[in-house]
């Protein structure tokens, strides 16, 4: 499944997700011989604490789709994860039951139909306005937008069109607390067209926006395929970038040698840059999920 069909499906699918996951925890507990809440108990005081690096790592829950919420939160707890990345309104609680968080949630806007066309604007500030509260409230620190295709249009307009568009939300955001984060994303591969595909685009923006509340979410895997140089362009553009995603290339998948990004440098130099912040798993898991899952960790902990 791609990204983009399980966002648009997310929503729609939340209660039978939480169905199968409480099917699956009352299963696992009744063959161990106990009820269900004291298991999820038992599971909450034996899990691994968060990972003890120098920045906080979560895992993004669409590209681990073949297991329930309550599973992935499970399987994520006991590799020292301490988030679930990219959650809609409805799953938020699910990693607060884990005793975990929610570090992204799903904002008003989609891949393609994003902030670079006034005509959307009204309908996103509205739902964004609506969203914001419920975000800070659930102790999220991160709401994701997204800049929208081309569709013909003009990176200069769009990025003056983005920039109007978010000044309308970032001051909610600053009173309550909540980072908005644009997403960078490669539209050579995955997401063809999609304007917000480069980081010195995506830098700029946040100077136009101009608040503390509105920063990127930088990719490791979309800005490779984009661009390269990725060490090079985290630290000149650090104070621009409020999160990270992971993956490995080419393939978006395990962090393992069978690819050319080198994470142990990577993390460290995301680390280096003094981020204190999430960087959330967000690779196809080949193999096992929970080995692959565990060695994301390793491989990013420094």
């Amino acid at each position: 499944m791609h990204r983009r069909d399980f966002l648009r499906t997310s929503a729609l699918a939340t209660p039978a997700m939480l169905a199968t996951g409480a099917t699956c925890a009352t299963g696992a507990a009744a063959s161990r011989g106990v009820r269900a809440d004291d298991a999820a108990t038992d599971d909450a005081e034996t899990a691994a604490a968060p990972a003890t690096g120098r920045f906080k790592q979560s895992v993004c829950r669409w590209c681990f789709g073949g297991m329930s919420l309550d599973e992935l939160c499970v399987m994520a707890k006991a590799q020292g994860i301490g988030g679930i990345d990219l959650l809609s309104e409805g799953e938020w609680e699910v990693p607060v039951r884990h005793g975990m968080i929610c570090t992204t949630a799903n904002g008003p806007s989609t891949i393609p139909h994003g902030f670079n066309r006034p005509e959307h604007h009204d309908r996103l500030v509205k739902e964004s306005e609506r969203l914001l509260p419920l975000v800070a409230a659930a102790g999220i620190p991160h709401m994701i937008v997204f800049s929208g295709n081309r569709f013909g249009m003009d990176d200069a307009e769009g990025l003056r069109n983005c920039a109007v568009g978010l000044r309308r939300i970032t001051p909610l955001a600053e009173q309550l607390g909540v980072t908005i984060v644009m997403e960078l994303l490669n539209s050579k591969v995955d997401h063809a067209d999609y304007m917000g595909d480069r980081t010195a685009w995506g830098a700029a923006l946040v100077d136009e926006v101009a608040s503390d509340r509105f920063r990127l979410l930088y990719d490791i895997y979309h800005m490779q395929v984009m661009e390269g140089d990725v060490i090079r362009t985290i630290r000149d553009h650090a104070k621009a970038i409020a999160h990270y995603h992971t993956a490995g290339n080419p393939g978006r998948s395990n962090l393992d040698a069978t690819q050319e990004l080198f994470y142990p440098a990577i993390a460290r130099a995301i680390a280096d840059t003094g981020f204190q912040g999430w960087v959330a798993q967000e690779f196809m898991p080949r193999g096992d999920p929970a080995t692959a899952l565990r060695e994301a960790v390793v491989a990013c902990t420094v």
